[in-house]
């Protein structure tokens, strides 16, 4: 059965449906990441040290969800597999959850708005956490060869660039035109669409993908049993601390973009403009995963080449301004997007890897759990990055849909660019060090079904 499960071949539908799947978490929580942050403060009206307390607040709620939801659905045994139940059932309750997230009356007091705003975002994250980890732990879960994993994670990337590129374009026009001069009401109604999109994709997600490797006996395993062994995973820890990097580079910048355009370049429009220039660049970064894949033999050393590139790119895009220098401008936003991409395809792919590594190394696996964590890394990073904006903006006297002082100016132009800039230049170096490359993989995927024949003839 092993040797099925290790060179089995995923159909087409099924990794098409599997991309599906992140089209959704982005119409979903690129959705929040981008829009959430403005909307608490310049249509909702809460305070930016209101919305920083929040985010590192929720983080502790996201530690003791995120590994509880892990060993749940590692627990969960159907006909339909472990991971895929929770795409049918928690994808359209968080959809509505969504809805309400940005359900938001002005009049309501500061206290009310605060305590609202705390609960429905606690809830979300909840909510996304219960379908986003059985979903990436679902592509371990369907095969076992490298280069099959390599190319499902590329049909999530691609499909994910593009879900970025159509929401971050089409966005403000559709509060605006939903709105008809009410952002209150365009923010709504745009949450209403996306969180159906949400929950249709994840629903295709399920029908058309097929878990193949056999569910493990039930063995009650202690927390901390599991915790030494994902220690014990080197390659995991590296990936580890490269999501974590990620998520407070990236989430970071991606609230910060809606600022920038319409405080430092002076016009919010211009963000569905930048928008619609990256979109090809992404969507051809991502398919080149499997290229350099390829030559380098080492996802991790991929993801490394990817991060440098882009901290250089986007460093260099604090030298030109869209009413200065737009050519330049584009060209480095294109540019950073199109290494992002393939960056984003290669970090994500080295995860299902780590968990036959940890197999090999202590004896134990444990899908969900181990990607909880990953889900986990990545949480605390955007944390961080958008708690330090808003604490930054807010200790530099940022009022809301006003003029900036030349301080918060610089803040949100050095969080669009240096400042991500030197951070994907350190997620390149830590990642550079990961060791886990094809021949090793394969060698370990031996072993393990060499040790399983040996159990099963005693």
């Amino acid at each position: 059965m092993e040797s099925k499960q290790t060179n089995i071949k995923v159909p087409l539908i099924s990794k098409i449906a599997y991309g599906m799947g992140d089209v959704g978490c982005n119409f979903s929580w690129m959705f929040v990441g981008n829009f959430l942050m403005i909307f608490y403060t310049d249509v909702f009206g809460i305070s930016m040290s209101a919305v920083a307390g929040l985010m590192l607040f929720s983080r502790f709620w996201d530690a003791i969800n995120d590994p509880i939801i892990g060993r749940l659905s590692d627990k969960t045994n159907t006909r339909w597999g472990r991971y895929r139940p929770w795409l049918l059932f928690a994808a359209p309750l968080t959809a509505v959850v969504l809805m309400l997230t940005f359900w938001a009356h002005p009049d309501w007091s500061s206290t009310n708005k605060i305590i609202y705003m705390a609960v429905t975002y606690c809830i979300l994250v909840l909510g996304y956490t219960c379908v986003n980890i059985p979903y990436g732990t679902l592509c371990g879960a369907m095969t076992q060869n490298i280069e099959e994993r390599a190319k499902i994670n590329t049909s999530r990337s691609v499909s994910a660039m593009a879900a970025i590129g159509v929401i971050n374009i089409i966005t403000v026009p559709l509060i605006d035109a939903l709105g008809k001069g009410s952002d209150k009401k365009g923010y709504l109604l745009t949450a209403v669409l996306y969180g159906c999109i949400f929950a249709l994709c994840h629903i295709f997600c399920f029908a058309k993908t097929k878990e193949v490797l056999e569910i493990p006996e039930k063995q009650k395993i202690s927390l901390k049993t599991q915790l030494v062994a994902v220690v014990k995973n080197r390659p995991y820890m590296i990936a580890l601390a490269g999501q974590f990097l990620f998520g407070m580079t990236f989430y970071g910048r991606n609230a910060d973009m809606l600022y920038y355009f319409t405080y430092v370049e002076g016009n919010k429009a211009l963000f569905s403009t930048y928008s619609f220039c990256i979109i090809i660049p992404s969507i051809i970064g991502a398919a080149c995963f499997p290229i350099l894949f390829k030559l380098t033999n080492n996802k991790g050393r991929s993801a490394s080449i990817f991060a440098l590139l882009t901290g250089i790119s986007m460093f260099s895009m604090y030298f030109f301004t869209v009413g200065e220098s737009p050519f330049l401008f584009y060209v480095f936003s294109c540019i950073s997007q199109f290494f992002f991409s393939g960056f984003n395809t290669s970090i994500y792919a080295i995860i299902p890897d780590c968990v036959e590594y940890g197999e090999w190394k202590t004896g134990l696996r444990n899908d969900g759990f181990q990607y909880a964590f990953i889900s986990l890394g990545n949480k605390v990073g955007m944390a961080i990055g958008t708690s330090l904006l808003a604490g930054a903006m807010g200790m530099c006297g940022y009022v809301a849909n006003q003029q900036q002082n030349q301080e918060v100016i610089a803040v949100i132009k050095h969080s669009f660019t240096t400042v991500p800039g030197v951070l994907w230049i350190v997620t390149s170096a830590v990642l550079f060090f990961y060791r886990l490359n094809k021949d090793s993989y394969n060698n370990i995927l031996s072993e393990i079904k060499q040790k399983k024949e040996e159990i099963h003839c005693e």
